[in-house]
């Protein structure tokens, strides 16, 4: 499994129609899911939660919980579906997933984490992963850190991709998770030094191929967020720089190649908007984004949107002078 660089798991971003989306852009960057919850595979509609497009591979399947043989019964029903590699998060710092014990709570609980990792990888030959963050609250001296990778490391897990911040549980909300904790990448770089047979991903505040590169002389791994949701053809950008490939599709290229998977999408029921709302930043920096932008936002990312429209939506870009070209992401 090739974790040079992925994008990580986020709510309400990473569904299939984006992990598509991006894989247009991107043929090597390792893509996850939205954390999905245990117990939601294993009495819920397990197509409807698990369902990909094979175009979508590599992609791994993140999970939440906290028990044991809920975490491994889930773990064999993503292998089932396809999917080539199990994610554990330990890192989600919201109220809502505290309280129901999983997320990056469960840092408090390395034994706790260790029996549901133990237990996953006996189901599955599949590589089995962890997310985490550096810390949380007051807890976040390395000490700490390095005691958690040691239990978990003593399962069997080889790659820890590590955000560099702590977590605040019930203090900030998930946004000020992300923004106000101090990023400590040198905690990431020291695993690396403190354990350089495992695979350390780091992750947290990365947003363009120069920020990447340096990461990659210090880890295994580097796990890009929001930039890659916001300004998606950062992944041209290390598609060319990181992975060496040419091969990349100009804009316009992966609009003309989302057309047929969206009119297939429509027949099985999907909504246009729960597609186009993902490609809003397509364009970003670009000529012509800003049209981009509020033409489908007005047109196509509302719920009762014209399906019609996507059949002239390259005309918009054409005569709007919509910048297409491949070239960096800006």
């Amino acid at each position: 499994m090739n974790r040079k660089v992925s994008v990580a798991p986020m709510m309400d971003c990473t569904d299939r129609h984006e992990r598509f989306f991006l894989r247009l852009i991107s043929k090597n960057t390792l893509l996850y899911t939205e954390m999905i919850v245990d117990e939601a595979i294993n009495r819920g509609d397990k197509k409807k939660l698990l369902e990909f497009n094979i175009n979508e591979k590599p992609v791994a399947l993140q999970l939440g919980g906290s028990s044991p043989k809920l975490l491994a019964e889930a773990t064999k029903v993503g292998e089932e579906f396809g999917y080539d590699e199990i994610n554990l998060n330990l890192g989600c710092p919201s109220k809502k997933v505290e309280k129901n014990r999983f997320g990056a709570c469960l840092m408090k609980e390395p034994n706790l984490v260790a029996d549901c990792l133990s237990k996953m990888q006996s189901v599955t030959k599949l590589p089995v992963t962890i997310k985490t963050r550096i810390g949380y609250d007051d807890v976040e001296d390395y000490e700490n850190l390095y005691n958690f990778i040691s239990i978990l490391k003593a399962t069997g897990v080889k790659t820890f991709i590590i955000h560099a911040r702590k977590a605040m549980l019930g203090k900030f909300t998930p946004k000020q998770n992300l923004n106000i904790p101090p990023l400590k990448y040198e905690y990431v770089y020291k695993l690396k030094k403190d354990f350089p047979d495992e695979e350390i991903v780091i992750n947290g505040g990365i947003t363009s191929v120069d920020e990447i590169k340096p990461h990659l002389e210090k880890t295994d791994g580097v796990m890009i967020g929001r930039a890659a949701y916001h300004t998606p053809y950062l992944l041209a950008d290390i598609e060319r720089e990181i992975f060496k490939n040419e091969d990349v599709p100009s804009r316009q290229d992966v609009i003309e190649k989302l057309i047929p998977y969206i009119k297939d999408e429509l027949k099985k029921g999907t909504r246009l908007n729960q597609i186009m709302r993902h490609t809003l930043g397509l364009f970003h920096g670009q000529t012509g984004a800003s049209y981009w932008k509020r033409y489908l936002s007005e047109n196509m990312c509302v719920r009762d949107a014209d399906v019609k429209k996507i059949d002239h939506i390259m005309d918009k870009i054409k005569y709007n002078n919509v910048d297409t070209r491949v070239g960096q992401s800006a």
